[in-house]
């Protein structure tokens, strides 16, 4: 009986298999040898595919991208309203990929799922009557808002030990040992304070700069 064939391998396989092991372990553990012996064939037969690690890691950061909605930029909505879904759709597609960050945080480079999301919120800023300018740096502040937001839990960064924070060293630290058991109401609650005071203070900007036209 024929033995069964092994699964060809793809640049799909070979980017999931690297996301996998970059959600597992982080950035550093990915390596040739390593996404080789994951996927069954000789570390060689991945150059077919990509010419180094870097790329595969784009190709994971892209992948990624691929996922944040951009139909909020199609359908009408006004620019503040599109912002503040596709910031949420954003945080969403980072929430259980935090590895990879690093990697988005560098820019979109050559990725096209990372292109085609600028070229959304440019273009709608633009259309919504930004200047080219001002809508540049209001893509450029909310990837900074929403990657930060990804990369680590403030709430998680306190231990759950209330001698940890002696309000003799810290007077103001009282309950920090409770953030930790609420870190996904604390993050949430802290992410959504911070996008409606950018949405806000953008806002402002643009009926200012109506009122001067």
């Amino acid at each position: 009986m024929a033995r069964p064939r092994k699964p060809l391998l793809s640049r799909d396989r070979i980017i999931e298999a690297a996301g996998a092991l970059v959600d597992a372990e982080g950035l550093e553990a990915v390596s040739t040898r390593r996404l080789a012996a994951a996927l069954g064939v000789s570390g060689p037969s991945l150059y077919n595919h990509f010419r180094t690690k870097d790329e595969i890691l784009d190709a994971v950061a892209d992948a990624v991208s691929a996922r944040v909605d951009l139909s909020m930029f199609d359908g009408g909505q006004d620019w503040r309203a599109a912002l503040h879904a596709w910031a949420h759709s954003y945080r969403d597609a980072l929430a259980d990929h935090p590895n990879i960050v690093p990697v988005l945080a560098r820019g979109p480079g050559r990725r096209p799922a990372g292109l085609r999301l600028a070229d959304a919120v440019f273009g709608a800023m633009t259309a919504a009557g930004w200047p080219a300018a001002q809508a540049t740096r209001i893509g450029a502040l909310m990837r900074y808002f929403i990657l930060g937001s990804a990369v680590a839990s403030f709430a998680g960064g306190f231990v759950d030990d209330r001698t940890a924070y002696d309000p003799a060293d810290y007077p103001h630290l009282g309950q920090a040992h409770l953030l930790a058991e609420r870190g996904r109401e604390v993050d949430e609650g802290a992410f959504e304070t911070g996008l409606a005071a950018l949405l806000d203070g953008l806002a402002l900007q643009y009926e200012m700069s109506e009122e001067s036209a």
